[in-house]
């Protein structure tokens, strides 16, 4: 339904997803107007960079396209209508889901995915099978744990009701992380979203496989394949949290 009203005024629909694919690729504009200043950042080149950013834009463009309308839910638990979704005979999770779905998000579906291209094409790497299969393997991965965080974040308002900014902390604020090599950053803040919200298998651990470096942290080279794992334990978890907040929610009491 929403994919057909919005489609039924066609320019309003290309003009919106054009400013999303702009405002989203002003992001990689300012990393290429830092590379007009230095020829490298944190021992990375401008296409490895960018090959960090699009996998990352990617991974979030998709999740945000798919279940990004699940910040709204702290909106109808504090006025009361998520009830009606509750009454419906379908998932309360796909109907929120569902809510107001915006495809001009694949603006920055898009954006990622033509930075991901050009840094393909300009990567110093012998592409292998396995290097070509793992670009695939770690959009679908962080997807899903971009998601799964979407979702947790989206749990969590049952009890907090207006925690939308803090979901938004850890997925934008997240993907902006992972736009930058893990070199950058304090070896503190690796540790924790490696270990804690481990955010860096979405791409840094799996990216710096396929470009051949190794990792801050001296971890094993196997646990670059670590992502279908950590992403279905994430997913397991999210699901968990979800359930658990409905069961706890009592509406407004009004």
């Amino acid at each position: 339904m929403w994919v057909r009203s919005t489609l039924a005024y066609r320019t309003s629909f290309a003009l919106m997803t054009f400013g999303n694919f702009a405002a989203s690729g002003l992001d990689f504009v300012a990393i290429w107007l830092m590379f007009s200043r230095v020829h490298a950042l944190g021992g990375f080149t401008l296409p490895e960079v960018a090959f960090l950013y699009g996998t990352s834009s990617l991974a979030l463009g998709l999740a945000d396209l798919l279940v990004g309308s699940l910040d709204r839910l702290g909106a109808r638990i504090r006025d009361g209508t998520l009830d009606v979704l509750l009454l419906r005979p379908a998932p309360v999770y796909a109907q929120i889901a569902a809510d107001r779905f915006a495809l001009r998000r694949l603006g920055r579906t898009s954006q990622g995915l033509l930075v991901l291209l050009w840094a393909i094409g300009h990567l110093d790497v012998a592409w292998t099978a396995g290097r070509i299969l793992m670009v695939p393997l770690m959009a679908v991965c962080g997807t899903a744990i971009f998601g799964a965080v979407y979702t947790a974040g989206a749990a969590f308002q049952f009890w907090a009701q207006d925690a939308a900014e803090l979901q938004n902390s850890l997925t934008y604020g997240g993907n902006t992380l992972l736009q930058y090599p893990p070199t950058v950053f304090a070896r503190d803040l690796v540790r924790g979203v490696t270990f804690v919200i481990p955010l860096a298998f979405v791409n840094w651990l799996p990216a710096l496989w396929v470009l051949g470096r190794p990792y801050p942290l001296q971890l094993p080279l196997w646990t670059a394949f670590l992502g279908p794992v950590v992403a279905a334990l994430m997913v397991a978890g999210a699901a968990l949290a979800w359930r658990h907040g409905v069961r706890a929610y009592r509406s407004t009491g009004s």
